[in-house]
């Protein structure tokens, strides 16, 4: 039986053994208060529920879809942790045909997702649902997002319909312009709720809040449950029950640990994609050399994130200003050696990258160490060369590491997902216009029409500059942003503010 650390007082041992892990997730399923619901099976369903499943071709219920129904037909609010592809879609949609009236032409559904492409998918589950069940023919759904013409959105909703599925932002702007009412709301869900605050639509659902019915039934689902989604639970959700098909965690307080493979001279490319992806509030990017660290805190800056770099010999005076502004939210992103490293110790990091595998195994648990702190949860990313994968491996297998291998996204995957962020940020600069703003704005859409025939790249200049300022810089919400109260709640009576625009990095 392997000893015990030794403790002392000047030292934290942090186990991120899978042992270690399983005793944190029974600790936390024994704080969990409340009887889960009985799971329920396909037979078990109300007819229309039934009639549903079997259009799209269910024969049996998955697990996610058997452990939320009762909460959901029960009209109590859930949050549910499962991943994507594990059945959550028709755990939401399946409910809707026992609940909503088809002769009423109001909106009674509304679903909130990250992307176009998952709204339509949703959408399509939908339609194709509908077309087995009695009677449901005449229910509705209009898909609503950003990227494209209000004309079509709103000629939909003009002819009425029960479901509204898109993201975040252009269902607040169509709200806004009236053309949307959440009057008769009796089901809101919140699909992807950790991407759509990746994506940066925190101020687009805060802002809807004040156009939702008290009573509502409100689910939520996330493959993830860092503290920024579990902020956005509280304000939406009323006594949620909670379902976890992440490894029947009841509270997620494990470090994912995954790996890609890349060949050396992509490295720095192949880490601009991933940081891209994950969109991570902060992070350390640890490489093995000073001379890594120097190029990578350099090339991060030149592309324009808010980055910076220590080293063992940097001046304790820049480095404690350094730390200081990582402590206090100013930085984003910091690239370190493993020696200048020693002593950092921020709660809120969510993420660590290796750009190298350490070279020495021990190494690992202390990069690792540097997220998933105070109960959080964090995500640790290597970086692999083909030849370094069985040392990075054996390193795994020492430390009884889960350790996953991962695909690297493909540029168009990283493009697309860029592409949502921008049109986030300017719906979310846009709503922030007043009407003088708006009538100035309105001299230059002739020119803006005939450059994006002409000379598209003037545009995208325009549309890079606010991603970089707005996006790279900034990245997602802080979890005390998240807490802060609105412009609009904190305002005296009477008088409405304009949110303020966001203060330079």
């Amino acid at each position: 039986m392997a000893e015990e650390p030794v403790r002392s007082p000047y030292t934290t041992v942090i186990d991120l053994t899978r042992r270690a892990q399983q005793k944190k997730q029974e600790a936390a399923a024994v704080q969990a208060t409340g009887e889960p619901l009985p799971e329920v099976s396909l037979a078990e369903l109300p007819e229309r529920m039934q009639q549903a499943a079997r259009a799209i071709g269910w024969t049996e219920l998955m697990p996610v879809q058997r452990r939320t129904l009762p909460y959901l037909l029960e009209g109590r609010d859930v949050i549910v942790q499962s991943q994507t592809g594990s059945g959550k879609t028709g755990a939401f949609l399946l409910p809707l045909f026992e609940r909503l009236d088809p002769s009423r032409g109001q909106v009674q559904a509304l679903i909130l997702t990250p992307t176009r492409e998952l709204a339509r998918q949703i959408s399509e589950a939908f339609e194709q649902m509908k077309t087995g069940v009695s009677g449901a023919q005449s229910l509705r759904a209009v898909l609503v997002y950003g990227g494209v013409r209000y004309g079509p959105q709103l000629k939909a909703l003009e002819q009425g319909a029960q479901v509204v599925i898109g993201t975040p932002g252009r269902i607040l702007d169509l709200i806004e312009r009236g053309a949307l009412r959440l009057g008769a709301l009796q089901v809101l869900v919140f699909d992807e709720a950790d991407e759509m605050l990746s994506m940066g639509f925190y101020p687009a659902m805060r802002q809807l809040k004040r156009y939702l019915p008290r009573e509502r039934n409100t689910a939520m689902f996330s493959a993830t449950m860092p503290p920024r989604v579990q902020a956005l639970a509280r304000e939406f959700l009323k006594d949620p029950a909670f379902v976890s098909l992440s490894t029947d965690r009841i509270a997620a307080e494990t470090i994912e640990h995954r790996y890609f493979i890349v060949p050396p001279m992509e490295k720095d490319r192949a880490l601009v994609q991933l940081i891209e992806l994950e969109n991570p509030e902060s992070a350390i990017i640890f490489a093995n050399t000073k001379r890594d660290v120097e190029y990578l805190g350099q090339f991060l800056k030149n592309y324009g994130y808010n980055a910076d770099a220590i080293t063992g010999d940097l001046p304790q005076k820049q480095r404690e200003r350094i730390m200081d502004r990582l402590r206090k939210g100013q930085l984003r992103l910091l690239v370190a050696t493993d020696v200048a490293a020693r002593g950092i110790d921020i709660s809120d990091l969510s993420h660590v990258f290796m750009y190298d595998v350490p070279q020495d195994p021990e190494y690992y648990v202390h990069r690792s160490g540097r997220t998933g702190r105070v109960g959080k949860e964090g995500t640790t990313i290597v970086l692999v060369t083909p030849l370094e994968e069985a040392r990075l491996r054996a390193i795994a297998r020492q430390y009884d590491i889960p350790l996953e291998k991962g695909t690297l996204p493909t540029p168009e995957t990283v493009a697309e997902r860029v592409a949502e962020r921008a049109v986030a940020l300017l719906e979310d600069r846009y709503r922030e216009t007043t009407s003088l703003d708006r009538e100035r704005i309105a001299r230059f859409v002739p020119l803006v029409e005939q450059l994006a025939q002409e000379e598209p790249e003037l545009l995208a200049m325009l549309v890079d500059a606010l991603y970089v300022h707005e996006g790279h810089r900034r990245g997602i919400r802080s979890e005390a942003e998240a807490e802060a109260p609105s412009p609009e709640q904190s305002a005296p009576p009477g008088k409405k503010r304009r949110r303020s625009r966001r203060k330079k990095s």
